[in-house]
Formats: structure tokens, sequence, C-alpha cells
């Protein structure tokens, strides 16, 4: 069995709320937490370089197991030396297990004790994927953080199916801690297993207590933000992390808007990821500290001013609302670059920002002061 090392170390625990500061220790760096991820689907984060990524400050980015198992392939990853080696990125990788993307963009797909087989979005072959599968193609990424393979519940379905879910992604995870104990003693990535039980609060402690039986190095939170009500997010989140041990990193997935990620902070995550940011600033979706801003408004026609006078990235320093629209609305790639890196330079900041005000022990503060100003609501 391979070591079970600590990879989390807790910096400071905000005195009115479970907002912590922490370290997590990985083989290509350390992570400050709370930490947003950015999401590079294919190994690459849409619009942005890695030097871009770099500048803002990230360290850590998210990349998927799916598409890079389909293309270009383990053995062309595995070759070049790992994710890393093979798009230069030399921080930190977390790669998820595929299974989200199986479930969601197969035609076809069957599901068995075995795993899953599926039909590629690409070509239409036939593919498999198994808890085993998952963890050796992880390994072969070299990924920092990798996940196991499990099923996500969507929102809606009845308790029956969501616990016949949850049995599978339970068995699943016991057969993916195995196999990552089989790995290499080279490969010093971590696994971590996913709590799921859909909206169901004895389905969810029946998941947290067979993931605390393999003692994982870190544990993510599943099965959020897949269409539920709000209320309904706040109230399963903060179930989930209050009955999770705290002396691992906790990592929730899919979270990417600043009320989302606050609410994350305030019950103890220190870890989220979502492509939100990044597809809405496609999209002409900018974050600004006062709220949204729909950068293809004709009322930019003529503002000269920035994204957001508060901001300081290369992008609201250098660049108008006015030019941005111009570029919007002429499809420029460029576009899509500038937008991308102000939307994840607005997060990065953001975040940095709690972890002062948790180390302050004034994070409740700046929870409803961000949201008042952001959203005229707390």
């Amino acid at each position: 069995m391979k070591e079970r090392k600590n990879i989390y170390t807790l910096l400071h625990q905000d005195a009115g709320s479970a907002a912590r500061t922490g370290v997590v220790s990985l083989p290509h760096g350390t992570v400050q937490t709370p930490a947003f991820m950015p999401v590079g689907t294919a190994a690459t984060v849409k619009g942005m370089t890695k030097d871009d990524l770099h500048e803002i400050g990230f360290e850590i980015i998210l990349a998927n197991t799916y598409h890079l198992f389909l293309r270009p392939g383990l053995e062309v990853i595995k070759q070049a030396g790992g994710l890393h080696g093979f798009s230069g990125w030399n921080k930190n990788f977390l790669t998820d297990s595929g299974g989200f993307q199986v479930f969601s963009l197969s035609q076809l797909r069957k599901i068995t004790e075995d795993g899953v087989t599926f039909q590629s979005h690409i070509d239409g072959s036939k593919q498999f994927l198994s808890p085993e599968i998952a963890v050796q193609v992880q390994a072969g990424f070299n990924s920092d953080i990798q996940m196991q393979l499990d099923i996500c519940s969507p929102y809606g379905i009845s308790k029956r199916e969501t616990e016949k879910a949850l049995i599978l992604t339970t068995a699943w995870a016991q057969r993916a801690m195995q196999e990552w104990d089989k790995t290499d003693g080279s490969y010093q990535g971590s696994l971590f297993p996913i709590v799921q039980g859909g909206f169901f609060e004895d389905l969810r402690i029946r998941s947290i207590e067979s993931i605390m039986e393999l003692d994982p190095h870190g544990i993510a939170i599943g099965g959020l933000s897949v269409g539920e009500p709000e209320d309904v997010y706040k109230a399963f989140l903060a179930f989930t992390a209050a009955h999770i041990p705290k002396n691992k990193p906790l990592y929730v997935m899919g979270i990417g808007t600043p009320d989302y990620i606050l609410e994350a902070v305030k019950n103890g995550v220190d870890l989220f990821d979502c492509v939100l940011p990044s597809r809405n600033a496609r999209n002409g979706n900018l974050f600004t500290r006062t709220g949204p801003l729909s950068i293809k408004k004709r009322e930019y026609e003529f503002d000269f001013g920035p994204i957001d006078p508060t901001c300081s990235c290369k992008v609201c320093r250098n660049y108008s609302r006015a030019y941005l629209r111009h570029l919007f609305r002429s499809k420029e790639i460029l576009y899509s670059m500038l937008a991308t890196y102000h939307n994840l330079a607005f997060l990065h900041r953001m975040v940095g920002e709690i972890r002062e005000a948790i180390t302050q022990d004034r994070f409740s503060e700046y929870y409803c002061g961000f949201l008042k100003e952001y959203y005229g609501r707390v």
C-alpha cells in the first residue's frame, strides 16, 4: 500500500465561520487555499497561454480525462512527459475522471459494475472506462490530483435511483484506491474520492463514511450545482461539508460564480473549479465589482473606460469597453483572449482577497460586503 501522506496544512481558521486558509502540497508546487482552478479541458484554458496563467498567479489548473483519453490519447501524453511536458505548464494539474463527460456527451452508454461502455463523441468508436482504467490513465498523465470514476446523480431523480448510483460510486472508489496503491512509486499524485448521494442527507452521510474508511489524501463533493435551486445548493453544501473531517483538503466540483465561491468558502471548502468564467467571457459576459457586464450592449459603444475601474489586470489597464465591444462584434480572436484573461484575473484577485479576509478574521464582513456591491443583496 502506498503512503497516505498528509498534503494539507491549515494556516488559519476564520473566527466567525468555517472559512479557512491553508496550503496543499503537491508534486508541482504548493497551492494556497482557498483556490479557484481554471478549467483547461484539452490541457489548455481556451484563449490563454501558460504564460498568461503564470502571470495571473494560478498554481493549479484542471484538465479533462475524457477528452484527453480520446484525443490525443494516453500514449502521446506519456511520451511527452505527462501533461506538464506535453503542455509546458510546470505547475499543478487536477484531472477529473471523465465520468461526467461520459454521461453527458456520449450518445450511447451502458453502465455496469465493471465500468462504463460508451461511444466517442469524436468518431463514434466504442470505448470503455472503469475505475481502474481511470486511475491508470490519470497516472499516465502524471496528474497531481486525480479523481475517481463516479456517477453524478442529476437533480430531481428518485431516492432509489440516487442510491443505486451511490452504491456503484462507492464500490468504484474502493477499486480506484486499490488501483492507485498499485501505481509505480515514481507517480506521486493524489487520488480524491467523490461524495455523492444526491439531495438525500442519509445517502450523503453514507457516502462520506465509506470514503473516510479509505483514508484518502483529499475529498471532493460532487453532485452539486447540477440544476438545483440556489437554496438547495446552499443547504446541501453546508450539510455535506459539516460532516467531512477538517484535516484534508476539500474540493467542490463545478463552482465558479462569485456567490457560489463565497458560499463554498464559508463552509470550509478549499478548492473549486468551473468553466463558466472563461465560457461566459467568450460569450460577452464579464465580471466587474458591481456585477456582471454584458459587453455586447450598445451602451458601451462610446465607453472608453476599463471593464472594471477597480481591476488592475493588464486588460483593464490597456483596453476600453468600447474596444472590447468592437472586437466582440467583429468576432476577433483577440476578444476571447482579453475577456478570458480579465475574468480569470478577477476571480484570482477575489480569492486572494478572501484569503486575506480570513486571515484577519473578517470573512463574514467580506462576504456581505462583496455580495452587496456585486448583486445589491446579501
